[in-house]
């Protein structure tokens, strides 16, 4: 695998300072999912976190080229302290979030929100080469019920069951099986 040119914090801020497009663009693709993920999951539409992400990047970006920024975390903390503030303040001019926000209100707990979005992320990926594993039909039975949201008497016709109590049995066993697999594999906080 082809090895960034960003490698570091360092390496994107003396980028941006020297206008190279490449270290923008890598900052670009490399923190909008988590950001993303964010603005989803508290009432924001997919414009809404590039519109969020954008703004962010423009903020890191000008204190950056004019040598304001003052950087005491990680770039991606960092962002995600912007676009988060940023996301709270514009749902507070929608009216969708009740609290007021203060000028003066910290970015508590940044750094594990962060790591614990990085965690959840790394678990999603355990979870999906379990699932990987697992083989048929427990694969399809699993992800019929629990991602494509199937009821138990669909699962009992698609699959064959001669009936709902045998289709949750096997769904347990095919559950349980995942289970292993994932916990063989997966190793919290590593």
């Amino acid at each position: 695998m082809k090895k960034s040119l960003y490698e570091t914090d360092e390496a994107v801020i003396e980028g941006i300072r020297r206008d190279d497009e490449r270290a923008l663009a890598y900052l670009y693709k490399l923190y909008f999912p988590m950001i993303s993920h964010f603005i989803l999951s508290n009432s924001g539409t997919d414009d809404e976190a590039k519109d969020i992400y954008q703004e962010g990047v423009i903020v890191f970006y000008e204190k950056t080229r004019d040598n304001s920024l003052e950087l005491s975390c990680q770039i991606k903390t960092y962002l995600y302290s912007v676009c988060r503030r940023l996301w709270l303040k514009r749902l507070a001019e929608k009216g969708r979030y009740a609290s007021k926000l203060e000028e003066t209100d910290s970015f508590v707990q940044v750094e594990e929100d962060t790591s614990q979005h990085e965690e959840q992320e790394r678990q999603f990926g355990v979870m999906g080469e379990a699932l990987g594993q697992l083989g048929e039909p427990c694969r399809s039975l699993l992800e019929d019920y629990y991602i494509n949201t199937q009821s138990m008497q669909v699962i009992t016709e698609k699959f064959g069951y001669t009936n709902s109590d045998t289709a949750k049995n096997q769904k347990y066993k095919c559950l349980q099986r995942l289970k292993k697999i994932f916990f063989a594999t997966y190793k919290p906080g590593v």
